[in-house]
């Protein structure tokens, strides 16, 4: 059994379904069925059961896969190993990042790595933080910019800023005119929050209790990313919790919203980087630290 096919297996043991494990592997489904196929054969067992809906795993597969993942853990180190005989300041850097940061800090973040390590592109993924942890522990990543906290063996996490949350309403909604708004006002009213599975969505309902409750949650709305809420508020669908990173810009570029900080210690989210203990260029972390603190995202502070 090849590395490769080792990998497929395990996507499709973590996806449980073939498209997203053929996509988590960036091949075709019919290349990943074959190889299964193949595997099985070889073997001369079924790894997985398949049904219209649904792929099970036997309990011959758990096995195997299990030790797939221990081979696949041994196969990263070696490649690190060798890749620490270079220079760490050259060579491609593979970032994921997940929706609710990327739009807001590639677009500062790039230059400024250009400028710091001008032989490191990236490579980026975006991502959520749930298919991005697997793909940062197999080696298909280097390293992550997720919101923490986030404790994980064999990982490394460090916090690098701080952003607040602002609440954004469409421009002819009462609160205008405000200096800040309390979270327990946001109870009742036709809240957007990002769909099921969005990091930033649970972070909202943690920050703000009472938007956990069911009659909350009633009146709130479903948008597919920030941007998408951003228009839905200036529609007048609602209103909107954002991270200021994408809700400060707003008042000098989007005349139909408007934003408003928290009363009291505002809500926030705490943004940093993961990577794997064993990686080898740790400079190349230190410098995406950099470049992402040079950045000044609008109402962001170093952690503290």
């Amino acid at each position: 059994m090849t590395l490769t096919e080792m990998r497929y297996i395990v996507a499709l043991a973590r996806e449980r379904h073939f498209g997203r494990a053929a996509e988590a592997c960036h091949v075709s489904q019919p290349t990943l069925s074959v190889a299964l196929k193949k595997v099985e054969g070889q073997i001369g067992t079924a790894l997985f059961e398949r049904t219209a809906s649904d792929v099970r795993i036997t309990a011959l597969g758990e096995r195997i896969v299990e030790q797939a993942k221990r081979v696949l853990d041994e196969a990263v180190k070696l490649e690190e190993i060798a890749e620490a005989t270079g220079d760490p300041m050259s060579g491609q850097l593979r970032v994921g990042i997940i929706y609710t940061i990327a739009p807001y800090l590639l677009p500062q973040l790039i230059p400024a790595l250009s400028r710091l390590a001008p032989k490191m592109p990236l490579f980026l993924k975006e991502d959520f933080t749930a298919n991005l942890i697997p793909a940062l522990k197999s080696g298909e990543l280097d390293v992550i910019v997720i919101a923490l906290p986030f404790a994980e063996p064999g990982l490394v996490a460090q916090p690098v800023y701080d952003e607040p949350f602002r609440v954004v309403v469409p421009a002819g909604h009462d609160w205008v005119g405000r200096e800040d708004i309390p979270a327990d006002e946001l109870d009742g009213q036709n809240l957007l929050l990002l769909g099921q599975g969005n990091c930033f969505r649970d972070q909202v309902l943690e920050s703000c209790p009472r938007l956990s409750g069911q009659d909350a949650l009633d009146h709130s709305l479903e948008g597919s990313s920030l941007e998408t809420i951003r228009y839905m508020v200036a529609s007048g669908a609602g209103v909107a919790v954002m991270p200021s990173s994408a809700a400060d810009p707003l008042i000098d570029k989007e005349p139909m919203v408007r934003v408003l900080p928290f009363a009291g210690s505002p809500p926030e989210r705490t943004v940093g980087l993961v990577w794997r203990v064993t990686y080898p260029r740790p400079q190349a972390i230190d410098v995406l630290r950099a470049a992402v603190l040079s950045c000044q995202l609008p109402g962001a502070t170093p952690h503290r």
